[in-house]
């Protein structure tokens, strides 16, 4: 019985990368993969600059104030190279992301990426807590309502996790953030809801961003689920009575890894992104802070290379994610070529 559910288990995939590893059709894949990263992230820089030029009335002079003195906003100007043409501007801005020197913040008076390089760990650090906690939490939660609603059982328990984690799903995280400050900081005041100190610091801006994800997962990973439960070599691990664990996490598990991971790492660049308002809500000394602060302010170089930054890290993510996919599950990608 143990040799049918090994042949019934789908084994071509390792020698489906094997082969396609050797093949012309990687090199061809991860090619064309990274020239879209390229462009895409030559598109992103050409927006962010553009930006600068869409904003009516002088940056500079927004920046300083309307009473600074005309000495200081003119040097500041020519210091920033804002008294160049247009495609001076152009070249002077990827040319100083390139070389790490894009300039220094108006506001703090500090170049651009020490002032990233100081708020990039804690934003990383929200983004990939949270990650770890949805998957932790998400996929079990997909795996049990998979289990219990297989084959059209429980149809009242299915509508029910359906509607809920549906509506949970689509409610933006600004809105769990601003419910969770007022929970913690007004009706039972027991978690700080402001700063980066120890670490139940990280409880509730994690749980903001945690909560819509977990609920994304475990629809993910239960629908997938549902597909996998129904395959031969399951239905045959059951027949020989294996325990229950043994089934859905050594057998299940890994047919849904493919799905898990990809959306992991989507998830992982969306969270990123996200961090921009979970990060003012409650204060959290990060990068999306700093933009928000930044634009406030009308730092425009700062913000700039902010959006650049953050651009960049959820191109990155995509591009790993598409190169990671293609590794664990070449068929998925050679239609493609």
């Amino acid at each position: 019985m143990s040799q049918t559910i090994e042949a019934a288990k789908p084994e071509a995939a390792p020698q489906a990368r094997a082969k396609w590893l050797e093949s012309d059709s990687w090199p061809a894949y991860l090619l064309r993969r990274f020239g879209t990263f390229v462009i895409s992230l030559w598109a992103l820089v050409t927006a962010a600059f553009l930006m600068l030029q869409l904003i009516p009335g002088d940056p500079v002079r927004l920046a300083l104030g309307m009473n600074a003195p005309v000495e200081l906003v003119e040097t500041t100007r020519s210091q920033l190279g804002y008294d160049l043409p247009l495609w001076q501007q152009y070249f002077r801005f990827v040319g100083g992301l390139l070389s790490g020197n894009p300039g220094d913040s108006i506001t703090l008076r500090t170049p651009v990426f020490e002032v990233i390089a100081s708020r990039l760990p804690a934003t990383l650090e929200l983004a990939v807590l949270t990650v770890v906690t949805v998957l932790l939490v998400g996929i079990p939660i997909g795996l049990i309502f998979a289990a219990l609603t297989r084959n059209g059982r429980r149809r009242g328990v299915e509508i029910g996790y359906t509607a809920t984690s549906g509506t949970i799903a689509v409610i933006p995280e600004f809105m769990f953030g601003t419910a969770l400050v007022y929970l913690f900081a007004v009706t039972f005041p027991v978690l700080p809801v402001a700063g980066r100190g120890g670490p139940e610091s990280y409880i509730l801006p994690v749980a903001a961003m945690s909560i819509g994800a977990i609920a994304s997962m475990s629809r993910i990973v239960r629908a997938e689920a549902l597909g996998v439960l129904d395959m031969d070599y399951i239905r045959t691990a059951r027949a020989k009575r294996m325990p229950v664990a043994r089934i859905y996490f050594r057998h299940a598990m890994p047919n849904l890894m493919t799905s898990t991971l990809t959306l992991a790492g989507l998830l992982l660049g969306g969270l990123i992104a996200g961090t921009v308002l979970i990060e003012s809500i409650f204060a959290w000394p990060g990068m999306g802070m700093a933009l928000v602060k930044s634009i406030t302010e009308k730092d425009y170089p700062l913000a700039q290379t902010l959006v650049v930054v953050y651009g960049a890290i959820v191109l990155l993510i995509n591009f790993i994610v598409d190169v990671v996919l293609a590794l664990i599950d070449p068929r998925s990608t050679i239609r493609e070529n």
